[in-house]
């Protein structure tokens, strides 16, 4: 049997920007940056300017019957190669089984391409999938892990020739999360800060130009919760209750379960040194897991069990349950005095 190639944004994107264009393109998921990039692209490449009026159609799935699609679809081109349909908001079409039919047999003067955000498309009607990944491309876009944030950013800022610490990448992936079209709109608006002659994003343009501090944030308090450095951390408290959108509990919570979490799984590790935990939690490169081996020095494992169990206690109460007032300000206090003391 054949081996299934598998399907990436790179590997589509390195096709479209070949000139190979495929006669249906399904895109499906989560995240809709991707599925925008690769039919904004095909959008605006697979014609010609003048080719585009007679021979590119955009529809939408609340608008129409997956008939309609289907038969914009086996109209032929107009004084052109070919002719490009782009169906948006497809999770919205009440029946695709005339679309269905159309992908079994498609025009190879067509590029169809299927927009489908915010969900997959039914795993049940297996035909439908293979007659897709036959014709064409079938994508699923799946959000990025917010481990996989700081790797994007440095990614897409190299691609700008724009290099990047990794300081500032942290702050950048915490302030703004995984949202990839708000994070790539904030790494524009960064990119066009930069001076020509120095094509560095530091934690003073990141506070600069998005508005994170490069002395009180998220990153600097998990930075003082894993040195321990109570002064430091009560510094940082100081600065959100008088700037309340600096630190938000519901940005903290994810971020210090996240580092307890692997810290807990650090005492599994086979080797406790920065390369064998590194290699233990799957981490980019042994420095990322310099801060593991500092927590291990500063918290012993039944603390750390504790800790996750206090920071799930506060997780439900900063949700409303089991308390009645108090404010998400105090319950970060709270834990934050839990876990150094």
């Amino acid at each position: 049997m054949a081996e299934t190639k598998t399907v990436t944004y790179e590997s589509i994107m390195h096709e479209l920007i070949a000139g190979q264009f495929k006669p249906v393109y399904y895109l499906h998921g989560e995240e809709a940056y991707y599925i925008d990039k690769i039919a904004d692209y095909i959008a605006e490449h697979a014609l010609a300017p003048e080719e585009r009026d007679f021979n590119q159609t955009i529809l939408f799935g609340s608008d129409v019957t997956a008939s309609q699609v289907a038969d914009a679809a086996r109209r032929y081109p107009m004084m052109a190669e070919r002719q490009v349909v782009i169906l948006k908001e497809a999770q919205n079409l009440k029946q695709t089984e005339a679309l269905e039919k159309y992908v079994k047999q498609p025009l190879q003067s067509t590029v169809l391409v299927i927009c489908h955000k915010n969900g997959t498309i039914d795993g049940r009607k297996r035909e439908y999938v293979k007659a897709i990944q036959q014709a064409g491309v079938l994508f699923e876009s799946k959000k990025l892990r917010d481990r996989d944030l700081p790797a994007f950013i440095e990614r897409y800022l190299k691609q700008k020739e724009v290099s990047i610490d990794p300081k500032s990448t942290q702050l950048i992936a915490e302030a703004i999360g995984a949202d990839l079209s708000r994070l790539t709109s904030e790494l524009d608006k960064v990119l066009i800060s930069l001076p020509e002659n120095d094509r560095r994003v530091t934690p003073q343009v990141v506070e600069d130009q998005i508005g994170v501090s490069k002395d009180f944030n998220g990153f600097e308090m998990r930075d003082a919760i894993v040195n321990r450095s109570i002064f430091k951390a009560n510094q940082i408290m100081n600065y959100f209750d008088k700037n309340p959108k600096a630190g938000s509990i519901y940005m903290f919570l994810p971020m210090i379960f996240n580092y307890f979490q692997n810290l807990m799984l650090s005492y599994y590790a086979p080797k406790k040194t920065q390369e064998g935990i590194a290699e233990w939690l799957e981490l980019r490169s042994p420095w990322a897991a310099k801060d593991y081996v500092t927590g291990m020095r500063n918290y012993s494992g039944m603390k750390v069990m504790q800790i996750i169990g206090k920071i799930r206690e506060i997780d439900a109460k900063s949700k409303g349950l089991d308390n009645p007032n108090t404010p998400p300000g105090e319950l970060m206090k709270e834990l934050v005095f839990f876990i150094l003391h």
